[in-house]
């Protein structure tokens, strides 16, 4: 049935409803791999499934491939040819009518100087321990991402139940609001105010579906599970005092660093070992008419670095001047996560006055005024409005709140999976 359907939509149906019908077959075919997963689980399936973390190993397995090859003498070189042979006067195109006409078949290999095998060998290792930083700083990276999409889906199915709480409860006040205008205790302008207020919460509403959606989205890009939820209660949002003091030299980014220079120096030892005169063997056997005998040749050819000044001190000054910018990069990281760790303990410490303040100020004071406009409703000292009004900001303040907690638990988790994952 489903061929038949997509076969009509494909020759003949809009493109929304091909894409429709693609959307619908692709949900109904992941649906049983969905599992509710808690934050533990989504940190370690990231680990496992990411396509950025396959790719990092695959880099780090592709050097260690590669260095088994560095500092090896190249392959040797098979020479062939023919010496001798005469193309003009009495015996031109005559093969052995002279002595001097030979076949020659020989074998050369060059033998670059034990520096420059060496320095090949260290920028192989360099290269495996570059691609090695790379790898710790995309595992880092995923679990961060990871980790704040958990937060985000959690806290987006929280406020979406939340919000569905506020609707149930506000539908007496939805019925009411009429019967106080049928009763002439409200203006009939009054019964305008509740669509107004119930069309904000919905709109509200909607943005919230959304950013579930697209919560869900984000940790199904790390986890590879299609249709996630978020399972279990979420790690604790209060920093103990220990996990504040941060050694910055093992954040993976800075670590990174010490490959680099590794590399760099490497890439010097083979400049200057570019000062160093490479050696070419050979060795060849020649035949010729059986009259005269064959012949038996070896030699060695050595390479002459007369002119250092302009051609390897260039580029010896050029490496060196890299080992240097290395340096002078890894001081700039060093400040620039110093000035990002302080702004973070900034944020958070704001972040979590505010919804503390939010939780235990705020929504006491938008519960009493609830509870005291409905008692006034009740005595009829107030309309139906003023109690609508009360519980409305009481359900925004609920939702602020969530919004400041969530906000709290990203910064928790970004500064936790960031500065304390190692410490």
């Amino acid at each position: 049935m489903l061929t038949s359907i997509t076969g009509r939509a494909r020759h003949g149906a809009p493109t929304w409803v091909r894409v429709a019908l693609i959307s619908c077959a692709l949900a109904a075919s992941s649906v049983a791999r969905a599992e509710p997963l808690t934050y533990t689980q989504a940190l370690a399936l990231a680990r496992s499934d990411a396509p950025a973390v396959h790719a990092s190993a695959l880099g780090v397995e592709a050097a260690q491939a590669s260095a088994e090859a560095a500092g090896r003498l190249p392959d040797p070189q098979l020479r062939f040819g023919l010496d001798g042979f005469p193309v003009s006067g009495p015996a031109a195109g005559r093969f052995g009518d002279i002595e001097m006409t030979s076949v020659q078949v020989g074998l050369q290999q060059a033998v670059p100087s034990r520096a420059r095998r060496r320095a090949e060998r260290r920028i192989a290792e360099a290269d495996i321990g570059v691609a090695r930083a790379r790898e710790d700083i995309t595992l880092r990276e995923v679990e961060v991402a990871t980790g704040q999409a958990w937060i985000d889906l959690y806290y987006a199915e929280r406020r979406l139940a939340e919000m569905d709480e506020v609707l149930t409860a506000l539908d007496p006040l939805w019925v009411a609001a009429p019967s106080g205008v049928a009763s002439g205790a409200n203006r009939p302008a009054q019964s305008l105010g509740p669509v107004e207020l119930r069309a904000a919460l919905d709109d509200r509403r909607d943005g919230l579906r959304v950013d579930l959606a697209r919560a869900r989205a984000e940790l199904s890009r790390w986890t590879g599970d299609p249709l996630p939820s978020a399972s279990g209660p979420p790690p604790s949002i209060d920093l103990e005092p220990g996990v504040f003091d941060v050694d910055l030299d093992r954040l993976p980014a800075l670590r990174a660093y010490g490959a680099v220079q590794d590399r760099a120096a490497a890439d010097l030892d083979l400049a200057r070992a570019a000062r160093r005169p490479d050696w070419a063997f050979e060795a060849g056997y020649a035949r010729r008419d059986p009259m005269f005998g064959d012949l038996v040749s070896v030699g060695a050819s050595v390479s002459l670095p007369l002119f250092q000044s302009r051609r390897q001190a260039p580029v010896i000054a050029a490496r060196a001047a890299d080992a240097r910018r290395v340096s002078a990069e890894r001081q700039a990281a060093e400040r620039e996560w110093t000035a990002i760790l302080q702004g973070d303990l900034a944020e958070y410490d704001v972040a979590r006055t505010r919804w503390v303040r939010a939780r235990d100020v705020v929504l006491p004071n938008l519960r009493t005024r609830a509870d005291l406009e409905t008692a006034s409703y009740g005595a009829g000292r107030a309309g139906i409005m003023e109690v609508l009004d009360a519980f409305t900001a009481l359900a925004n303040g609920r939702l602020d709140a969530l919004d400041k907690e969530a906000d709290v638990a990203r910064r928790a988790i970004r500064f936790t999976l960031i500065y304390g994952h190692d410490q």
